[in-house]
């Protein structure tokens, strides 16, 4: 064989091999998009009840107390961590 030859055969299983990946990957893609919308339709998520998501803002008592911990602990590690 000439290298022309070769070099035609190698761009050509090349090719081939390449559209195979595109395939098999177009393929996954679908599968799991479906896959997903049908595990959505026959199990969905349960509602969550109205008192979970109403949550209470924190207390002015407990911001104190977060930002003294939180700047108890920056200033420790600057201490420990000087230049």
């Amino acid at each position: 064989m000439q290298d022309i030859e070769l070099l035609q055969e190698g761009l050509a299983l090349m090719g081939v091999g390449m559209g195979f990946v595109f395939v098999f990957l177009t393929v996954l893609v679908i599968v799991t998009t479906l896959m997903s919308k049908t595990i959505g339709r026959f199990f969905p998520e349960p509602a969550v009840p109205a008192s979970a998501t109403d949550r209470r803002a924190p207390t002015p008592r407990q911001d104190d107390d977060l930002m003294a911990v939180i700047s108890a602990a920056v200033h420790r590690y600057r201490r420990r961590h000087r230049r």
